[in-house]
């Protein structure tokens, strides 16, 4: 029997709860190195850098929701995009986003490209990557929707045009969680999940997520995990396990105020544009229909002056001015400063990421209390 997405957040199909004497809570294995019998005996565990029962038991539960053969933790989202660009050599190629996460824009100019891998960033939302494949083009890079202008791109056209060429397709699934999107089963070689985010839903760890049906991506990427070692301990597995029992009703409710919010700014005086894929009229509307179960709780908009922008992050009292998103409170950021400080202003600009431009993410509080916060914020 096939459990739905709702039931596989809290339950692991192929999970033996006699080995665990019927503890309903995963048990946290906290130990760096484990016994063996005798000389060339195992019990399946021998180093926690290595593999750990709880986080093991964390990744197949990822690699269930994502529809994938293979889930890795690592112990931050970034430390799981610096692993996945350990799969190419100097020389190679890849064509990504250009309106990505800062800190993934940052780790390519800085780390990537002095490592000999080179870069042609495109908006996967318009522009036709065909136009700039190379022969030593090995992989796209995107984000939908993107952070923090929530653009949205298709992936199915993404993956048939660079599996034509032989490369990869790497998908930033963080916005939406596996909960509303699976990138793998419209095409895509790897996801990416920062698990700080939704997975985790509570603001209280790092982490970070590859996931693949791909064996040999897989082999690879285990293997470039026990090597650096930037693996999510048994404690923040344990974390990640609990976080994840809830994704679901978290993910529902943060939609539904994502919704209304949209909307209610939309019509407020000082909000000039107002991103939501929710939102009829944006374009990427239909096809986030197709290929999603959702549209999300993140979204983007711009006030009338930067004075706003102070006025705003200094009244808002329920929301809360912070980095991050995907837990159970409403955050708002500032790009400018924040996420994508690190980023060129002209590459922001021609993003449509401006001086007056804020990122919500719209938590599970009481509708008629984000409103009013923010009502009084805007006054």
């Amino acid at each position: 029997m096939g459990l739905q997405i709702e039931s596989r957040c809290i339950h692991l199909e192929t999970d033996d709860k006699e080995k665990r004497f019927g503890a309903i809570s995963f048990p946290i294995y906290q130990t760096a190195t484990f016994a063996h019998p005798g000389l060339g005996q195992s019990t399946g565990y021998d180093y926690s850098r290595v593999q750990n029962p709880t986080r093991e038991h964390l990744e197949k539960k990822v690699a269930s929701l994502e529809c994938g053969k293979d889930a890795v933790a690592f112990s931050s989202g970034m430390a799981a995009i610096l692993t996945v660009m350990d799969l190419f050599r100097p020389g190679d190629h890849l064509v990504v986003d250009s309106d990505l996460y800062g800190g993934s824009t940052r780790l390519f100019h800085t780390i990537s490209e002095k490592n000999g891998i080179t870069f042609t960033f495109i908006d996967f939302s318009r522009d036709d990557p065909e136009e700039v494949i190379r022969e030593n083009t090995k992989a796209f890079f995107l984000e939908t929707p993107t952070n923090p202008m929530m653009k949205v791109a298709d992936i199915e056209k993404a993956a048939k045009i660079a599996h034509a060429h032989d490369a990869l397709v790497i998908v930033d699934n963080t916005f939406l969680s596996p909960y509303l999107q699976n990138p793998l089963k419209l095409g895509a070689d790897i996801v990416v999940h920062s698990g700080t985010k939704y997975l985790s839903g509570h603001n209280d760890t790092l982490a970070g997520f590859l996931v693949t049906d791909r064996e040999d991506l897989s082999e690879k990427i285990r293997f470039s995990s026990k090597t650096t070692g930037a693996n999510l301990s048994p404690f923040d597995s344990w974390l990640l396990l609990r976080g994840i029992q809830t994704l679901a009703i978290r993910m529902d409710r943060a939609q539904e105020n994502a919704m209304v919010l949209a909307k209610w700014l939309k019509e407020q005086n000082h909000v000039e544009r107002v991103i939501y894929p929710g939102l009829e009229e944006h374009p990427g509307h239909e096809l986030m229909k197709r290929q999603a179960r959702g549209f999300g709780a993140m979204l983007t908009f711009d006030v009338d002056s930067e004075e706003m922008i102070g006025k705003i992050l200094n009244r808002i009292q329920v929301i809360q001015y912070a980095e991050s998103l995907g837990g159970t409170e409403s955050l708002l950021t500032y790009p400018l400063t924040q996420t994508h400080s690190d980023v060129p202003r002209e590459v922001l600009a021609a993003n449509g990421l401006t001086e007056k431009t804020l990122r919500m993410s719209v938590g599970i509080e009481h509708i008629d209390d984000l409103i009013a916060d923010l009502e009084q914020a805007l006054a």
